[in-house]
């Protein structure tokens, strides 16, 4: 062979082995861009799901918070209903005819009297409540009425005290209505809650 053919020949062999490694760099370029789509593709898909996933929690976040606040809202609304409630439940109690008055009180002492020797202490303005009264209601009480009407008045509006010693049971109407108002104000606490 001559020198020609020879370089010929090494031209020859030296192309056809840039084409195959050529070949083989175009294969590992499509295998890598492949790959990489894959990879692309699946950071995607994790990209959208934890999307999902954050944007599910931020709204379920929001609708609890608003759940909450419609449930303190309505809260507030229950309250400020009681308030006017119990405000005119005061004023129909101050207010009930003489007879009715005289009759739920004399039940709320019966109930209440635990000896029967119980001190008797009214407001200070206090007319429907006397010794009369009293009387009546030791007569209801049988052989343990023995109440007394106290000389001490206070500012209870309308109930009574009954005193015995240093245990007082207190029937006043504030305390009677804010019993009442804390045992619906227990149930409309639950019901924010549940």
């Amino acid at each position: 062979m001559n020198a020609e053919q020879v370089v010929e020949k090494i031209l020859s062999d030296a192309a056809a082995g840039a084409e195959k490694i050529l070949a083989q760099a175009a294969e590992h370029i499509q295998a890598e861009q492949t790959k990489f789509n894959e990879q692309l593709e699946n950071y995607k898909k994790q990209t959208l799901a934890l999307a999902q996933k954050e944007g599910t929690e931020a709204r379920l976040k929001l609708l609890a918070s608003a759940r909450m606040e419609t449930a303190r809202e309505n809260l507030a609304g229950k309250r400020k209903i009681l308030d006017e409630v119990f405000n005119e439940a005061k004023k129909r109690l101050a207010g009930l005819p003489d007879e009715d008055y005289r009759r739920l009180m004399a039940e709320l002492m019966i109930k209440s009297a635990q000896t029967g020797d119980e001190e008797v202490i009214v407001d200070k303005n206090e007319k429907r409540i006397n010794e009369d009264f009293i009387k009546q209601v030791n007569q209801s009480l049988g052989a343990r009425g023995n109440l007394r009407l106290s000389s001490e008045r206070g500012n209870l509006g309308a109930g009574f005290v009954l005193k015995r010693g240093k245990i007082k049971i207190n029937n006043s109407a504030e305390v009677l209505i804010q019993q009442a108002r804390e045992a619906l104000e227990g149930a409309l606490a639950k019901e924010l809650f549940t």
